[in-house]
């Protein structure tokens, strides 16, 4: 049943499309005619597989169904109506008759086109071909608004209508006037079409058409656009995007009419000096980038410009540094810095020294800063591609907090000896004072009764958190009380205050007297030594003495003697009677005279010969020219000498040199010596280096000769 139904199907299909083939349509339609009045009109219309009613409309009128058309005498319906030829005929044609004609097939909805029929009176005279003002090419400047004027002229009847056209279109704008005669009859008809061209314009065809009923078609005149105007400017570089200082090609064009007269480059609105014509040639750099380049192009008409940038590939350029800041512990800080570069430069922030990433773009922020954030901030952008530019910028940040006191040095003295305590203090801003203070009372500066404060500037503070002090507190005599209390260091500052105690240890005097004694005991050993052997050699004879009295001699002068040391010349021409008794020296340690309080006698007075070798010990100077000695620890009480221990010099550069004073020289292993040392005159700087322990200064003069003769 299935295979049945298919091709019943199928051949069903084919019918209804042939039936739908065979619809009604037309044949044959009416079209536009022009007839003298009193001639015969026809108007064709034709149909096909239609076989219903006919009828014709006039401007939309019915003229009825029937082929006799009664109503209408001068109007019939002709043809053969089985083949579908039903063609209207009008006769004879009166002016009435001129109007719009359908031909219809109403049971087929079925409407032919509109066909226009025209009447002419056999008075009418067809127009002739209108005259347009400057044709056949009319110049005009574009951009400067013009007027077109076309004028018919003659005996045309009826008075004709002026159309303008462009390509088949219509244009608008026209405006048309009449001139009339005396007589009242029309000379002629103008029309004006009021536009402003442009460049495209250029070569355009305009067609003025004078049109009238007995010249439906009309006449027409053509008349082509020839247009100046001002340079119409495209600008290109070649290549578009360059690395800084490579070279770069502009080209200029220009389509002008008139032609071009000249060129002007500019280059972020300053001219380029020296360029000329329609190319220019540059070496790109970072300002291109920001200044785009222009060209002028200029003719008789006027000038036109176009500019372009070039995009210039540069290594970072630094725009605004970093600025320092100061600010209160636990408040925000924040830096920036301004990096130009193209592509955009990657700009990280770090600690001066550290490698650590701690922000990244132009701005850094900190929150509640302390005293560990203090220090200097750099701001880094890398060089760009071509490894050009880059670098990095720093300031500093200041955190402001109460200051930062710590003692010193660990102090001792003697018991009635000179003392010094000294503090360190860090502080921003500046500590306002810095007080010591102990059970008795206290002192910012200043004396009073035993005790004396100065301050001095440290060598170098703790980066951002402001410049350092130090603080010294002399104690002329210690007494008892002075070992058993603390002394206080505070300072403080408009955030708060900070302190530290120092305590002052107590040194004994004992081993320092064994050490006199034993000297002492030397000295006299030595004396009755040399008494025997000069008494020999007296009695060897005269030579004998005199050569010995030419020996090395060592001279330890007293505090209370000379403070220069004697010359060579002096030792060897020196008198007997400049010879005292002769003192034993213990080569391990050295005896000197610190304070003028603390004077002692030199018990050998004098020079005393040294049977054996020589030895010279040349002392280092200090910074001021002044003899450099050991830091002396402590004092001992009134007519002790103090100690100075050189064990902590053993494993430095020795600070001074040993060398030959006659043949024969040998050297020694001893680290100790006697020397010859000047009392201070007044209190002096603090200790710098934190690893020697505190010794009072002293203006020290430079001898002739930096020598100083030992026995060993």
């Amino acid at each position: 049943t299935l295979s049945m139904l298919v091709p019943a199907l199928l051949v069903l299909l084919f019918c209804l499309r042939a039936r739908a083939g065979l619809s009604p349509h037309f044949l044959q339609q009416p079209e536009d005619l022009v007839v003298l009045l009193g001639d015969e009109a026809r108007l064709p219309c034709a149909l096909g597989t239609y076989s219903g009613v006919v009828q014709w409309t006039k401007d939309g009128l019915a003229l009825g169904g029937e082929r006799d058309l009664p109503g209408w005498s001068r109007y019939w319906i002709s043809g053969d109506a089985a083949r579908g030829q039903h063609d209207l005929h009008i006769r004879p044609v009166e002016l009435e008759d001129q109007a719009a004609y359908e031909c219809q097939a109403t049971q087929a909805g079925l409407r032919s086109r509109p066909a226009q029929l025209h009447v002419l009176d056999p008075s009418t005279v067809p127009p002739e071909a209108p005259q347009v003002l400057g044709s056949p090419s009319v110049s005009l400047v574009a951009g400067v608004p013009a007027n077109l004027t076309c004028r018919s002229r003659g005996d045309a009847r009826p008075t004709p209508e002026l159309l303008w056209f462009r390509d088949e279109v219509q244009l608008d704008g026209a405006t048309s006037y009449q001139t009339l005669l005396k007589k009242g009859t029309i000379e002629s008809v103008e029309s004006i079409l009021s536009f402003t061209p442009s460049s495209h314009d250029d070569g355009a065809t305009l067609v003025c058409r004078a049109r009238s009923q007995a010249l439906p078609a009309g006449k027409d005149t053509a008349i082509t656009l020839s247009l100046q105007y001002s340079p119409v400017v495209t600008l290109s570089a070649e290549p578009q995007t360059v690395q800084e200082g490579e070279k770069v090609t502009f080209l200029c064009q220009a389509r002008a009419q008139p032609p071009v007269t000249g060129y002007r480059w500019a280059k972020g609105g300053s001219p380029v000096l020296g360029a000329r014509g329609p190319l220019l040639e540059v070496v790109a750099d970072a300002s291109f980038l920001t200044a785009p380049v222009s060209c002028e192009v200029s003719n008789a008409v006027g000038s036109a410009n176009r500019s372009t940038a070039l995009d210039v590939q540069f290594g970072p350029i630094l725009q605004a540094k970093p600025e320092p800041m100061s600010v209160d512990q636990g408040e925000e800080a924040s830096f920036s810095c301004a990096w130009h570069g193209n592509p955009l430069p990657r700009v990280t922030w770090t600690r001066h020294g550290g490698a650590q990433v701690l922000g990244y773009g132009p701005t850094l922020r900190l929150p509640s800063v302390g005293p560990e954030d203090a220090g200097d901030y750099v701001c880094r952008a890398e060089a760009g591609l071509s490894g050009l530019g880059g670098g990095a910028a720093e300031a500093r940040l200041t955190v402001n907090a109460p200051p930062v006191v710590t003692a010193l040095h660990s102090s001792t003295a003697f018991l009635r000896g000179p003392a010094r305590l000294q503090c360190l203090v860090f502080a921003s801003p500046a500590p306002e004072a810095v007080v010591w203070s102990w059970d008795e009372g206290f002192l910012e500066k200043g004396s009073r009764g035993r005790f004396l404060v100065e301050t001095f500037p440290a060598p170098e503070g703790r980066v951002g958190q402001g410049p350092g002090l130090i603080s010294v507190l002399h104690i002329s005599g210690t007494q008892e009380s002075d070992f058993s209390r603390g002394f206080n260091c505070s300072a403080r500052n408009r955030l708060g205050e900070g302190d530290t105690w120092i305590s002052l240890g107590r040194r004994d005097v004992l081993p320092t007297m064994r050490i006199v004694a034993g000297v002492a005991s030397l000295a006299t050993t030595l004396i009755i030594v040399i008494t025997g052997v000069a008494l020999c050699c007296w009695c060897q004879g005269k030579a004998s003495a005199s050569f010995s009295k030419q020996k090395n001699r060592v001279r330890i002068p007293g505090s209370s003697h000379g403070s220069s040391l004697r010359g060579p010349e002096e030792e060897e021409t020196g008198s007997s009677e400049d010879q005292g008794p002769i003192m034993h020296m213990d080569s391990s340690d050295l005896v000197l005279d610190e304070e003028g309080a603390l004077e002692t006698k030199d018990p050998t007075n004098g020079y005393y010969k040294v049977q054996g070798v020589s030895v010279s010990l040349s002392l280092g100077k200090t910074p001021g020219d002044g003899l450099f000695l050991p830091p002396s620890p402590t004092l001992g009480p009134l007519g002790t000498p103090p100690f100075y221990d050189f064990n902590s010099h053993l494993g430095m550069p020795p600070p001074c040199k040993l060398y030959r004073a006659q043949a024969g020289y040998l050297t020694t292993p001893h680290s100790r010596a006697f020397t010859s040392y000047i009392k201070p005159t007044s209190f002096g700087p603090p200790d710098m280096d934190p690893r020697t322990p505190p010794f009072p200064y002293a203006s020290f003069p430079t001898p002739s000769h930096s020598r100083l003769q030992t026995h060993v």
